[in-house]
């Protein structure tokens, strides 16, 4: 991406600027003086933030090139930043014509790869600092701007990255109708689910979207622990009207991991009085914890009745065809290629989270770069991910589903087994084939003759069934996940 000046250089983009006495190191030194500006101007939150990213290349012809890493970070500051990059860069050398970035990132092999440059975009805007809560009866408050006190998001985390699939297409699209809502949809969104199934990634995902959207909107994202310290730092040192002028200033209040409030009844009080305040002006409150709210344990039930009152979201535990897509994603987004059945081989065998999902396909792909003699295969996978594999291979049978199955559900083995199509006999026998599926490695026509000799059709139909219904029927959704952790445990 081209970001050009007003044309009023003169240089030809033919040999490269010069600088007066330049030696080898001058563009060098000159990039020093415009970060220095740009730190200096938008302050270090902003620097830190954004624009620190940012590395120097080379010259080319009239340009100046930088780079980043990726395309988001590339578009954001071209457009918030670009003009006054170019005015200092032309600052420092009226023959310099324009800034031309670039995205840069690791290739298999280690070496350093670049995009080519896309034609030039509209023409930059004028730069628009990061926000800063208002100020309070004339006076800033003392706990910090809003950009200091939140959790640095992280440029990994977006909805562009986010793979989408049954068991978190409903989250996703309550947190993007959130993200690029003018008007609160919904207050709160609350998001839940457990460990490494995503919900901080669409946490970091709506924030970024919403200070893309609008620079100047006053998003504050905090982890609970870091709110937590605040709110104690702020009774220590007689802080608090500091305290509740800084969060009840914002526009969006994002906290996320709720679930640590446990037990903790001053900060929960603190925390439900300042929602409601944001609620009654209007403000956007996102909430994610590792359950929903009626069933968040030492949590008082006036906030729970809060955190409840909007629209609920879970994340469900990844399926195999969630997984592989994940992992194809993770592929792609890295420039390599691996082989099918490697994919469909991790995505069978490591079912617990994303966050192992993305631990293995990172392990595999520095040992095959490391040892760029080798394919990635699955002996590969599973000599490099042994310890891995031997964590998720719970040796869950078919036999132990059934027996679960029919106990949960106070019906007999042979009803189970039989052909009768009565719901009370017909749902929980679709319950455990679903379960089969998802917690054994057995193929469908194995699964069918552990049902009655059925035909994997019939094995196939019934594993769908419950994925449709898992995401309107939270009594079945519960009954699921209760003996998942039964057998997984």
């Amino acid at each position: 991406m081209t970001l050009s000046g007003n044309g009023n250089g003169n240089g030809n983009g033919s040999g490269g600027f010069s600088y007066p006495g330049e030696g080898s190191n001058a563009l060098e030194r000159a990039w020093v003086r415009v970060r220095t500006h740009l730190r200096n101007e938008y302050g270090d939150a902003a620097f830190k933030n954004w624009l620190r990213s940012l590395t120097l290349l080379r010259s080319s012809g009239d340009k100046v090139v930088l780079a980043v890493t990726s395309k988001f970070w590339r578009d954001w500051i071209a457009a918030h930043y670009g003009d006054r990059l170019v005015q200092l860069w032309k600052n420092e050398n009226m023959g310099f014509n324009g800034v031309e970035i670039m995205i840069h990132a690791e290739s298999r092999d280690g070496r350093a790869r670049s995009e080519a440059a896309e034609p030039p975009l509209r023409e930059p805007q004028d730069e628009v600092p990061l926000p800063a809560p208002a100020p309070v009866n004339g006076e800033e408050p003392r706990l910090g701007d809003v950009q200091n006190l939140c959790t640095p998001l992280d440029p990994r985390f977006t909805f562009e990255t986010f793979v989408i699939g049954k068991p978190n297409e409903f989250a996703h699209a309550a947190s993007l109708r959130v993200a690029e809502a003018d008007e609160i949809p919904f207050n709160p969104l609350f998001l839940y689910g457990g460990v490494g199934l995503g919900k901080t990634h669409l946490m970091h995902a709506i924030a970024w979207r919403m200070r893309m959207r609008a620079p100047t909107r006053r998003v504050m994202f905090l982890s609970s622990e870091t709110f937590m310290t605040l709110f104690v730092k702020a009774v220590r040192f007689k802080d608090m009207h500091a305290f509740k002028d800084q969060f009840r200033a914002v526009d969006v209040l994002m906290i996320d991991d709720v679930q640590f409030f446990a037990e903790k009844s001053a900060t929960q009080e603190e925390l439900f009085h300042t929602f409601n305040t944001l609620a009654d002006l209007r403000r956007q409150v996102i909430i994610s914890a590792d359950k929903p709210p009626v069933d968040l344990q030492g949590i008082e039930e006036r906030l729970k009745s809060r955190l409840g009152s909007g629209v609920v979201a879970q994340l469900n535990p990844t399926n195999y065809e969630l997984r592989l897509s994940i992992l194809q994603a993770k592929a792609e987004q890295k420039g390599v290629s691996i082989p099918p059945k490697v994919t469909e081989f991790l995505a069978h065998k490591i079912t617990s989270n994303v966050r192992e999902l993305d631990g293995a396909m990172t392990r595999l792909l520095a040992h095959a770069t490391l040892l760029n003699t080798r394919e990635i295969s699955i002996d590969m996978a599973q000599e490099v991910l042994a310890d891995l594999l031997r964590a998720n291979d719970r040796h869950v049978t078919i036999d132990d589903i059934q027996k679960r199955v029919c106990e949960h559900y106070n019906i007999k083995m042979a009803d189970l087994l039989s052909p009768r199509r009565a719901r009370a006999v017909a749902r929980p026998r679709q319950v455990a084939m679903y379960l089969a599926k998802q917690l054994t490695t057995r193929s469908l026509p194995e699964i069918g003759r552990k049902f009655g000799g059925r035909d994997h059709t019939t094995i196939m139909h019934g594993v769908r069934k419950i994925e449709e219904l898992r995401g309107g029927d939270p009594s079945l959704n519960e009954d699921i996940e209760i003996l998942t952790r039964s057998l997984t445990r």
